[in-house]
């Protein structure tokens, strides 16, 4: 049993340009070809369609009936194609499509206002967001960007771009400091509330502090023990006392004038932020833009 071979586009191209030219003297000229190549090109595609797509003689070249019904499909394909590469360039020049992001919890929700923006500048882009703590398989997954807070760990088949730098500083609500009275040194801090994290390993999270050049910890005796970040926000906000937290995380709550940062000078450096792309082929132009976005949000500074 033989078996017909799908006729390459290249010999549906030159079939095109014979049928509207009518002539395959003309059609080699258009397409930058020789007349041999492409009589060669039509009668490949003839033998493996098993018709005469072509009526030829010494004066003309006209479609038969086959050639015809032929030439009308082939059209549509091409200009189909032509269509799908000019999409296709458009991505690639412009953010357009769905981008799948994976967020800290937290973390997420605090950036998620900001992507009203992104949506603003470029319409065409649609998200797709998760908000979790668990280290995510970008690959695996199907991620597009996955946005991880600390340590990576190595993987040659990812790409990592540094969005950036945290740091750790002390807050509190400006309502609690007109209780409880101001905070200008790290002495203060013995006479104030404490709000404290408690971590995976249910250890409670010290403080680190920078104390004029040293560097040291303070076990702060809490009034209130939290295990998630987002809730020590919270309650730093509702006015339960002193936390330390990262400075992108008080950030929004410190422009709204809902906290207020405590002797900046004792703010230590916390861990970086990254995003993970999946390597494989150039960053297309959506995944670019939300990366972009991610670092120009991250990178503005507690006022």
């Amino acid at each position: 049993m033989n078996e017909r071979a799908d006729a390459p586009m290249s010999e549906i191209a030159v079939f095109v340009a014979v049928a509207q030219s009518g002539s395959f003297t003309r059609a080699a000229e258009d397409i930058g070809s020789s007349k041999s190549n492409v009589g060669k090109a039509v009668q490949r595609l003839e033998t493996r369609l098993g018709t005469r797509l072509f009526q030829r003689t010494t004066r003309a070249v006209r479609l038969t009936e086959d050639g015809e019904t032929y030439l009308l499909a082939a059209q549509k394909a091409l200009e189909g194609l032509q269509e799908a590469e000019q999409q296709l360039a458009s991505r690639r020049s412009e953010p357009v499509g769905r981008v799948r992001i994976d967020l800290p919890a937290g973390f997420g929700r605090l950036l998620l206002p900001s992507f009203v923006h992104l949506r603003e500048k470029y319409p065409r882009l649609t998200l797709e967001m998760a908000l979790t703590d668990r280290m995510s398989d970008p690959i695996g997954e199907g991620w597009d960007v996955v946005v991880r807070i600390g340590a990576l760990p190595e993987d040659s088949e990812l790409t990592v771009r540094k969005l950036c730098d945290l740091r750790l500083g002390l807050y509190a609500s400006p309502d609690y400091l007109e209780r409880k009275g101001e905070i200008k040194t790290l002495a203060d801090l013995a006479l104030h509330d404490a709000i404290v994290f408690r971590g995976p390993g249910g250890r409670l999270r010290s403080w680190t502090v920078r104390d004029g050049a040293a560097v040291r910890e303070i076990a702060p005796s809490p009034v209130l023990v939290l295990a998630d970040g987002q809730a020590l926000v919270e309650a730093a906000v509702a006015g339960f006392g002193v936390t330390q937290v990262l400075d992108r995380v008080a950030l929004p709550y410190v422009c709204a004038g809902r906290l207020v940062h405590l002797v900046p000078d004792a703010d230590v450096d916390g861990p970086p932020v990254h995003a993970i792309i999946s390597l494989g082929q150039k960053m297309a132009a959506k995944t670019r833009a939300v990366v972009n976005h991610l670092a120009e949000v991250l990178q503005q500074t507690v006022r």
